[in-house]
């Protein structure tokens, strides 16, 4: 990556913050500019602002916390990469909390006017036309959380300095929307990648151009097409060894795989797919 050629650089003031398109290839640098702040990072695809970066796909594919290697990824129904973090030296980041806004700092604190992420993204994004409705949950870069033993989150000492910074390979054309930190856009070429038949773009949807109107009525002509209906159940037959009843037994004296012969097996069964075969993030209780 010695070859990299700068082609935009912008630094931000406190309370203020910049959108700018990042392409496909291209790496978007957020530096510290000052002592260290965390930075509410928000993106969209460039050529479509109904597919935007999702915490949620994001948090379900990396955990809590995204470091160097994981991916940003986008809301369903599209669920694709936008970006990967190739660089990440403090390496704490948050997912989880929402981004502040004028309402949190009045009802918290009774401030009536209080600069807030929301509202920064929000005049930011402005120059591209979108409204305040469209900003999202933000990716929180440096932003140092953890979780009590009684599931509460909270917020730890940042740890990021003057000179840290992370770095992003933008796998498609986006808009990228920041607050509070510098922003410098540097050139790399990233290959073609695969996408899956569930990642669907508007060509995909019944309904392809965006709604115009703030009201909602409905469509006097609706007829419900459930894309997998209806559920098919099939009973499938198993035999089982002497072996097989007795592991069957000690399963069930456990209790916690089901309580009949079917539950126990399908839960066990599941447990080994997932476990040995599944790709991806694994969610569950394999004990």
């Amino acid at each position: 990556m010695a070859d990299r050629r700068l082609v935009f650089e912008h630094i931000m003031e406190p309370g203020t913050g910049k959108a700018v398109p990042v392409l496909r290839g291209q790496i978007l640098r957020i530096e510290q500019a000052g002592d260290g702040q965390c930075a509410d990072f928000n993106a969209f695809n460039l050529h479509d602002y109904k597919e935007y970066f999702h915490c949620g796909r994001t948090r379900h594919m990396h955990g809590l916390w995204p470091k160097a290697g994981d991916m940003l990824w986008s809301a369903p129904p599209r669920e694709r990469p936008m970006y990967t973090i190739v660089a990440d030296p403090v390496g704490t980041n948050d997912v989880n909390y929402p981004r502040c806004t004028a309402f949190l700092y009045e009802f918290h604190y009774g401030y009536t006017m209080h600069t807030n992420c929301h509202d920064i993204q929000a005049e930011a994004q402005r120059e591209y036309g979108l409204t305040p409705d469209d900003v999202h949950d933000s990716f929180n870069f440096w932003m140092h959380t953890g979780v009590t033993e009684k599931g509460r989150l909270y917020i730890k000492q940042l740890r990021a300095r003057k000179g840290d910074y992370v770095e992003l390979i933008a796998h498609i054309d986006t808009l990228a929307v920041g607050a509070a930190v510098a922003l410098l856009c540097l050139m790399w070429l990233l290959p073609e990648k695969s996408q899956y038949k569930n990642q669907r773009s508007p060509k995909d949807f019944k309904i392809k151009e965006i709604k115009a109107t703030r009201e909602l009525a409905r469509d006097a002509g609706y007829r419900p097409e459930w894309p997998v209906y209806p559920i098919v159940k099939k009973a499938i037959a198993c035999e089982f060894s002497a072996g097989d009843r007795q592991f069957l037994d000690r399963l069930r004296d456990l209790g916690a795989f089901g309580e009949t012969d079917g539950e126990i097996v399908r839960y066990a069964f599941f447990s080994w797919w997932i476990e040995n075969k599944m790709h991806g993030p694994k969610h569950f209780d394999v004990r």
